[in-house]
């Protein structure tokens, strides 16, 4: 079974920590030992893990994409959004997760971020665990 978080995110580009939302399905899931498969079915956003303790490293994630990938560019895609694209093709959209004891199995620093790049927009990820 397939089942969704949902995200709304708020501007443009934006690194929603959905680690709570991911653990709270693993709980209601009643999920003890697997994987924990994460997947954005958009084409402009992206999902990926980083650190989740210092908020500076999202926004310097961010910064440094915007430099490589500039939202104003001379791009063939005319819907004002193919930056969005490249940033969620570079970033990805799926992440694995094991789970050990009903936990996501993650390094103390770590948190699971939705990466929106071309909002504000309502979002779904599906999450399936095997």
């Amino acid at each position: 079974m397939v089942r969704y978080i949902n995200v709304r995110s708020k501007s443009r580009t934006e690194f929603i920590d959905i680690t709570g939302m991911v653990q709270e399905a693993v709980k209601e899931e009643g999920v003890m030992k697997g994987i924990c498969y994460l997947y954005v079915p958009h084409t402009t956003a992206g999902i990926t893990i980083n650190e989740g303790a210092d908020p500076s490293v999202q926004r310097d994630i961010q910064n440094t994409l915007s430099k490589l990938i500039p939202h104003e560019m001379n791009y063939f895609h005319r819907e004002g959004n193919a930056d969005a694209h490249i940033k969620s093709t570079i970033v990805g959209t799926s992440v694995n997760v094991i789970i050990d004891e009903g936990r996501l199995l993650l390094g103390t620093w770590q948190a699971i971020f939705f990466c929106e790049f071309d909002g504000p927009r309502h979002r779904r990820i599906a999450v399936k665990f095997i």
